[in-house]
């Protein structure tokens, strides 16, 4: 047998939290202990293409619709929180098109009216549907709203001709529809005004996608959107005309945690990896997991991830409480879990020396995708901006 055969990473350790949340995890386990495997994750990973399936496996099991009902209120932020990190130790590109799948139930449970969630949010619980999020363009990341050039014209029969190009949207290529954001006023006193959110399905004509060649999260593709005359029916409006960037502003602090919960899933990923190698591997007649160096490196490894764990369940439980909640929490988790995740990467791949950058071992998958979190859905440096301002009460740096 091969080494990558034989090798087996550490077991997930229990997590103390409460009773509902335990349930949920070892649900979440017991389903991705039914159908992944680490073939399976290597497979989809190597032919960067989506597991369509597993995602139907985790609708199924009642992963996307959580506790929320469809004419009611969405899913709680600590339960998403729970089964992002579970998908980030292992498909970590489904944890990401989860995070994608979750904004889209928020955004419809807080803005749908009746028909839209019967015919939009209803599929997406089941897993007969997945959505994009279509609001990042060539010219404009952090600052989309001031440098969006995607316009919705508003024609004289109710409906709209949307126009422009879209960059970096997860999973556009074989998503059933898009909610996507376009100017359809012009600014005035405000960037973030006169944008619309739309729900358009994916097979409207006028769209183009092409796929982006990513070194990271290989198994969800990262696309162009090219929008030529696409149109829109009134009914498919999102909300208020107008105020789409605003209420998009309003899911950012989910969007946050739900980042931070992923990243955490892979910095655990890729500590269990690192401790089953560090038992197992043998140099100078014992483990490479005795050598004082290496142990060091873990531990402080496994502080950031303690850590970020923490601030990542005090956030989540601050956003399950309500409105008004100080959203400086979900900065600091998504901060303390990047780092957590760049950084036990980075040791694991030490600790793994020349068997990390072997492609039929997770190290080096864990190494790539990790690397997303220092920049989405927000760069490290604009979070630090935000606390240095909202937490430390810091006069605005940007």
């Amino acid at each position: 047998m091969t080494i990558q055969d034989n090798f087996r990473p550490a077991p997930p350790a229990e997590i103390a939290e409460p009773d509902e949340f335990a349930a949920l995890r070892k649900r979440v386990r017991a389903t991705l202990a039914e159908h992944v495997t680490p073939e399976r994750l290597n497979k989809f990973d190597e032919a960067e293409e989506y597991d369509v399936e597993l995602f139907h496996e985790i609708a199924a099991a009642g992963l996307v619709k959580l506790d929320g009902e469809l004419h009611g209120p969405g899913p709680g932020h600590q339960a998403q929180a729970v089964v992002l990190e579970e998908l980030g130790a292992g498909p970590t590109s489904v944890a990401v098109s989860m995070v994608v799948q979750y904004m889209g139930v928020q955004l419809l449970h807080s803005y749908g009216n009746h028909q839209q969630q019967e015919e939009f949010l209803a599929p997406l619980h089941s897993g007969a549907a997945k959505m994009s999020f279509a609001l990042s363009e060539p010219d404009g990341g952090t600052d989309v709203a001031r440098a969006m050039k995607t316009n919705a014209v508003h024609l004289e029969n109710g409906s709209y001709s949307i126009s422009g190009q879209k960059k970096w949207i997860g999973g556009a290529m074989d998503a059933d529809y898009l909610i996507l954001l376009a100017r359809t006023s012009e600014t005035t006193r405000s960037a973030i005004d006169g944008i619309t959110m739309f729900l358009v399905p994916r097979s409207t004509p006028g769209i183009r996608t092409e796929i982006i060649d990513t070194v990271g999260i290989r198994g969800l593709a990262q696309c162009d959107i090219y929008l030529d005359d696409v149109r829109v029916p009134a009914e498919n409006v999102l909300g208020e005309v107008d105020k789409g960037f605003r209420q998009v502003l309003d899911t950012l602090n989910g969007e946050r945690l739900n980042g931070a919960a992923v990243a955490l899933g892979i910095a655990r990923g890729a500590m269990e990896t690192a401790i089953g190698w560090a038992r197992e591997r043998h140099a100078f007649g014992r483990p490479v997991g005795s050598f004082q160096g290496l142990q060091h490196s873990l531990v402080d490894a496994s502080v950031k991830i303690e850590s970020a764990r923490l601030l990542l369940r005090q956030a989540a439980q601050a956003s399950d409480s309500g409105p008004g909640t100080n959203e400086t929490w979900s900065a600091l988790a998504k901060l303390a879990a990047s780092d957590a995740a760049t950084t036990t990467t980075d040791v694991g791949m030490r600790v793994m020396a020349g068997w990390g950058f072997f492609r039929g071992l997770p190290m080096q998958r864990y190494f790539r995708d990790a690397r997303l979190y220092t920049f989405a859905p927000l760069t490290d440096e604009m979070t630090r901006n935000y606390i240095g301002e909202k937490h430390l009460g810091l006069p605005r740096s940007f």
